[in-house]
């Protein structure tokens, strides 16, 4: 693993030895239950059907190429 990351590691696990506060505290717990949450529990059911119906339009090959795309978007981009 990385030396950095490795020190960045220590770093954090010094500094939260010695916090006291405990509204960081609770905010850091709660951070770690959010990394540990599936992103597919927190959308909505309509994002749900939206993505599945883009996966079945993807496996049945009813793609557009990108440079199709930036021309229906790209007075957006």
């Amino acid at each position: 693993m990385d030396v950095n990351i490795q020190n960045k590691k220590i770093e954090l696990i010094q500094w939260l030895s010695t916090l006291n506060d405990m509204s960081i505290i609770e905010k850091i717990i709660k951070l770690r239950e959010r990394e540990k949450s599936d992103w597919w529990n927190e959308i909505s059911v309509t994002e749900k059907k939206s993505l599945e119906k883009g996966i079945k339009d993807a496996d049945a090959g009813k793609l557009n190429s990108h440079s199709d795309v930036k021309k229906i978007y790209e007075k957006w981009l």
